[in-house]
């Protein structure tokens, strides 16, 4: 699932270490992340992908499309939120529908879509792959909504 990390890294010629610096994390983090040990956050899986100017889909082979055209580059919870909410509302899912997918509760769903937390990376993973959706979209990077295999 993860090894675009390591691999969008490694073609830049960059450490774990110099990379650790540029996301502001711990190098044990992007290790983790890489090994697939632990799930990259949303926030800093953005930050990867402005770094290295290519799409979350691609990092996370979504897709091979390695970047998009005018890509919003900030994540919001609220954008997130509302696209979560699209993509239930397109499948006629009830909140408890949604939330049994993703082996969770309606009302952390709820949070997600009213924009009070951000979705976990994994949750939002299953969703694009479920119903065959960008992460970027989702993520309000771009306004495309299937993914282009």
């Amino acid at each position: 699932m993860f090894d675009g990390l390591a691999k969008i890294r490694e073609e830049a010629e960059l450490s774990q270490e110099d990379l650790a610096k540029i996301i502001g994390v711990d190098r044990s983090n992007i290790s983790k992340w890489e090994r697939g040990k632990e799930i990259i956050p949303l926030k800093h899986l953005n930050t990867y992908a402005n770094y290295f100017d290519v799409s979350m889909d691609y990092l996370l082979n979504l897709s091979k499309i390695r970047n998009y055209n005018r890509v919003n580059h900030n994540l919001d919870r609220k954008i997130v939120g509302m696209r979560i909410r699209k993509v239930r509302n397109k499948y006629n899912l009830t909140l408890r529908e949604l939330a049994k997918v993703l082996n969770t509760s309606s009302s952390t769903i709820y949070a997600y879509e009213i924009g009070k937390t951000l979705i976990l990376t994994s949750f939002a993973y299953q969703i694009c792959l479920k119903y065959n959706l960008s992460l970027d979209y989702l993520c309000g990077r771009i306004d495309a909504v299937l993914i282009n295999v």
